[in-house]
């Protein structure tokens, strides 16, 4: 299967500093977004540790080990930035973490592993479908207390996350695999995309006919927001 992609990162409007990092390496069937959190640049440096260990690894093994290598180098950088936490008196101890998602292809077979919000689409045969699942409190209350979207995102706290690299001792992975099927498109993004576009605005962006041209048209899009957060965005294309 030939593997095309394309990537692109801003800062937004609003932020002084782009704490967004990103792997683009079709020529290593690797692909990831990390979104880092925490002030001082603490979020910048976290998301950097992430893509900088994913991008380290010998890939060139069977699909199960790359997953078990992905898997065990994010649990790495988790044990790294938690022992890095820094305690100032009276405060509570600094926050230096980062979401993470990472889109592994081997022929005709698909993994995506994440922690927190960052999002993976696929788009296939028309048909928009959100691969992941955000690990926040609104999504908790959601699936537990049988919530619906619009009343779970009105609780107090309910954009928290509840995963994240460095955020918790232990880190919990969630991980998906499918069949990748010819025509398929794979969009990784960062929450600073999806919470300022429509769903029509995401689907006319994917019709495109190359990953470039639809980068270029999400960020046209986005771009024409208040765009509030940085921005983040990788398409695959099978």
């Amino acid at each position: 299967m030939i593997l095309k992609s394309a990537a692109r990162t801003d800062r937004g409007k609003v932020r002084e500093k782009n704490e967004d990092a990103f792997i683009n390496a079709p020529e290593r069937k690797l692909w990831v977004v990390a979104d880092g959190m925490g002030g001082y640049d603490n979020g910048g440096v976290a998301s950097r540790m992430v893509v900088e260990a994913l991008f380290d690894l010998n890939l060139e093994v069977e699909f199960e080990k790359r997953i078990s290598q992905v898997t065990q180098a994010l649990r790495r950088v988790n044990r790294q930035l938690t022992k890095e936490r820094t305690i100032i008196k009276g405060q509570s101890p600094s926050i230096m973490g980062s979401t993470v998602v990472v889109l592994l292809i081997e022929d005709y077979r698909m993994a995506c592993v994440w922690a927190g919000d960052s999002r993976c689409y696929l788009f296939r045969k028309g048909n928009i479908y959100q691969v992941t699942k955000d690990h926040a409190v609104w999504q908790e209350l959601m699936d537990n207390e049988k919530l619906t979207q619009q009343q779970a995102q009105q609780q107090k706290g309910c954009f928290a996350l509840t995963r994240a690299i460095g955020a918790f001792d232990e880190l919990n992975l969630s991980v998906v695999e499918m069949e990748v099927k010819k025509g398929d498109k794979f969009l990784l993004c960062s929450d600073g995309l999806y919470q300022y576009i429509s769903y029509e605005q995401l689907y006319v962006a994917l019709m495109k006919t190359s990953p470039s041209l639809v980068i270029e048209q999400l960020f046209v899009d986005i771009l024409r927001t208040e765009a509030k957060d940085n921005i983040t965005a990788v398409i695959v294309s099978s």
